[in-house]
């Protein structure tokens, strides 16, 4: 019998779809260190983000015939190098794209009406100086007819743009890979629209948006950094729901305290799972542990699509 080990848990749809095809599945988390003790065991493992295949793990398991991602982003596996030991490495690209833009807009809401001091501040002051926070936050914006500028127009970064489209934003978007110059939104009653999308410069992103969303992957350097800040307009907001590394950290708390950047929403940062203690603490920074696709929704389709690529993989052999 085939046994996988999905270290950082699997969907209960995606544990039973393999169970019924013949595998067994354990859903016991092993710690990082004893992985080398127990990966010996099994033909298989799954990984979401907690967990790293590294080449010295995959050197000492080569019972392994494949590594599973659970999600989109696979820093934390070494690819080339399993593949080149002929491990198939395999992940699910598609299925959390849109809970990971619906994240994005979570932040962008919360940031034009100050949700995240409001929801600090509230518990602690709100009874004594109502009024004061009242007239604190008073100078909320719209997003209808803002410009949105989108970082990389993959799964997620089209998603990221139809529902600003849907909100009636104009979409801005860089990546060097192209950008098509519509896209289609199926609304409600399942209705499709065709709405445009336009293709920038990075200079032009950064200098003529009001909001900007990073959707890369992981980056040697940022992406944005004191030059790209330097560029942006007075009062710009930016969230990162990619990964960390693809803003420069420091630059980022300059703009904000000097007031060029009106506020941040992150979900991603450089030391996970330890992020410094001045993002954490910022009173104009949004702040989510890299849950972009933790919905039920995401995780049914994460688990269905993991488990079906494991099957077709093992009836191969």
């Amino acid at each position: 019998m085939i046994r996988i080990l999905a270290n950082d848990g699997i969907d209960p749809i995606g544990k039973k779809l393999l169970e019924d095809a013949g595998f067994e599945v354990d859903t016991t988390s092993v710690p990082q260190a004893g992985l080398i003790g127990r990966l010996k065991d099994y033909d298989a493992i799954t990984v979401r983000s907690a967990t790293t295949v590294r080449k010295e793990l995959i050197d000492e398991c080569p019972n392994i015939k494949l590594i599973g991602r659970g999600g989109v982003g696979m820093d934390n596996i070494d690819v080339d190098y399993a593949k080149s030991k002929g491990i198939a490495v395999v992940n699910t690209p598609a299925a959390s794209s849109l809970s990971v833009a619906e994240l994005v807009f979570s932040h962008l809401f919360t940031g034009v009406r100050f949700l995240y001091d409001a929801n600090r501040k509230m518990p602690t002051e709100g009874a004594e100086k109502f009024n004061d926070l009242k007239k604190a936050y008073a100078k909320g914006v719209e997003l209808r007819g803002k410009k949105i500028g989108i970082i990389g127009f993959g799964r997620i970064g089209r998603e990221t743009a139809k529902i600003a489209l849907g909100l009636g934003m104009e979409v801005l978007v860089f990546d060097p890979y192209g950008v098509p110059a519509e896209i289609e939104l199926e609304l409600a009653g399942k209705i499709r629209v065709k709405c445009p999308v336009k293709a920038v410069s990075m200079d032009e992103l950064v200098k003529n948006s009001d909001f900007i969303s990073l959707h890369v992957p992981f980056a040697e350097k940022p992406i944005l950094g004191k030059a790209e800040f330097d560029l942006m307009k007075v009062g710009v907001g930016i969230v990162n729901c990619s990964r960390g590394g693809t803003i420069n950290e420091n630059a980022l708390l300059q703009a904000l305290n000097s007031g060029k950047v009106s506020f941040a929403g992150l979900d991603v940062f450089d030391n996970e799972p330890v992020p410094r203690q001045d993002i954490l603490s910022h009173p104009r920074i949004s702040l989510t542990p890299h849950i972009g696709a933790s919905t039920n929704e995401a995780q049914e389709r994460i688990g269905t699509e993991l488990a079906n690529l494991i099957i077709d993989f093992f009836k191969k052999l």
